[in-house]
């Protein structure tokens, strides 16, 4: 009969675990410090930039929609009238683009147009004939001008694939809708807010990125580096008793 052996670990045990917990710190010097510069599972939070195009989309459709639809009902022309209700109908479309895209990113859009928009729509009512086709053509070609440019801004820079559609989708919409205003021929082109182009010597392309790398996400250096020489100074405490008693 082969002899019993005792249950209490053998010496030879108590050194391949040292050994073993001693190669784990090591590998750990090249594994943690990674952490800091490793990139969140998750997505890229929405920075200002993609706040600013939800919203704006959002507040257009608020104001423009109740403006075309004015227009269709009192527009002296027929062509403002066939405009304003065009306009209407596809920013009709174009809002519940906007809140699908706020309610999946689960972002807060506004509810009601601002105190400007307001003042615009109060203009439009009380004016009428020729005044009104004027003043309806003016403001929205001012205001689908202003989005514009904001757009294809956000466009270029976004991380979102949400917000890069709706980009895409808002795009065509305004362009449109820039187009039918124009073609009415009231469009005051020598009032029109001028471009907002870079200042010259500065790269605008360098100097959007920079502007919109958005907050980043992930561990601090300094943490990891506290949790490494922590984790390392238990395990050599360990290590040591192990060793000791061996």
């Amino acid at each position: 009969m082969a002899p019993l052996r005792s249950a209490r670990r053998r010496p030879g045990n108590r050194m391949h675990r040292a050994a073993m917990l001693l190669i784990a710190i090591i590998a750990g010097v090249g594994v943690l410090p990674g952490v800091a510069m490793a990139a969140p599972a998750g997505g890229q939070q929405l920075n200002a930039a993609d706040m600013t195009l939800l919203n704006g989309v959002r507040l257009a459709g608020l104001w423009e929609m109740p403006a075309g639809q004015m227009a269709a009902e009192k527009g002296q022309s027929a062509k403002v009238r066939e405009i304003g209700a065009g306009i209407a109908g596809e920013h009709q479309r174009l809002d519940q683009l906007v809140v699908d895209a706020a309610n999946k990113l689960g972002a807060s859009i506004p509810s009601e147009p601002t105190a400007e928009q307001k003042g615009w729509l109060s203009e439009m009512q009380k004016a009428s004939g020729a005044r009104f086709d004027q003043i309806f053509v003016t403001r929205l070609r001012v205001a689908h001008g202003k989005i514009f440019p904001v757009i294809g801004a956000v466009r270029a820079s976004t991380r979102d694939a949400t917000v890069r559609k709706l980009c895409e989708e808002a795009n065509g919409f305004v362009m449109h809708h820039m187009q039918m205003l124009e073609s009415t021929g009231l469009v005051r082109w020598p009032e029109l807010p001028p471009a907002a182009l870079p200042a010259p010597g500065q790269d605008g392309l360098l100097a959007a990125a920079s502007a919109n790398t958005g907050p980043q996400v992930g561990v601090s250096s300094t943490v990891v580096w506290l949790v490494f020489l922590a984790a390392l100074g238990t395990g050599g405490i360990a290590t040591y008793r192990m060793l000791r008693r061996s």
